[in-house]
């Protein structure tokens, strides 16, 4: 788990919340877990591949050895002891993009990432089960475009605990959205990934000064007792 370099001289480690997990008031939200940038054989892998490119490489192998397993994990704990999973999704229902903010549209397009598209779909190995809430969303941050606020509320749920694609974009800045409107967040780092590791290693390095904490899927499960 990447914790930062300087944490025991960082002042702001004195103003973070403290909370004690419960598990009755805790979810799981697993974001962008799709084909369309969250496995090696979506539109985003095949892409790069096509290209020549080996950016994708960080960012798949993680998927495969380090995500899906320890997501994987957690989805059995949490459905074992009779918890809650929420599943976010992005991807547009228009064809023309016109319910996604301008900064989206051309990865929507480029992705084929579609209400319906086999790319919009969430991967066979992390499939929702009957009666798991699968919100999608057309911006990055979840609260800007859809309901959760309401949906979490409405289930009693103020602990959530994160996790999936990408660590900076969707999971950092819907996780930022959380803890703005008083839930308590904490990033399961090893069961994120996105491009770069630098990229990763900074968003976990921010997030968790102030924002939240930041633990591994082990330590979760431990706290959680699943």
């Amino acid at each position: 788990m990447i914790t930062p370099k300087n944490k025991d001289n960082d002042y702001i480690q004195a103003f973070m919340a403290e909370r004690e997990p419960e598990f009755g008031r805790a979810v799981l939200i697993v974001v962008d877990m799709q084909y369309a940038t969250g496995h090696r054989d979506g539109a985003l892998g095949r892409r790069l591949s096509a290209e020549g490119s080996n950016v994708g490489g960080y960012r798949f192998d993680r998927i495969e050895s380090k995500v899906v397993p320890n997501i994987t994990r957690l989805l059995t704990g949490f459905r074992k002891g009779g918890g809650s999973v929420v599943y976010l999704t992005i991807g547009s229902a228009k064809a023309d993009c016109s319910d996604a903010p301008p900064h989206m549209t051309g990865m929507f397009q480029a992705l084929d990432n579609f209400e319906g598209s086999r790319e919009h779909e969430i991967i066979d190995a992390l499939k929702p089960e009957p009666g798991e809430a699968v919100v999608n969303k057309t911006s990055i941050g979840a609260f800007a475009s859809t309901g959760i606020d309401h949906l979490l509320r409405s289930m009693g749920k103020d602990q959530l605990y994160m996790c999936g694609v990408s660590t900076n974009m969707c999971v950092d800045t819907t996780a930022r959205e959380a803890a703005d409107r008083g839930y308590g967040v904490t990033l399961i780092e090893d069961a994120c990934a996105t491009t770069h590791e630098d990229l990763h290693e900074a968003a976990i390095t921010n997030f968790q000064r102030l924002f939240g904490r930041v633990i591994s899927a082990d330590e979760a499960m431990a706290e959680l007792k699943v």
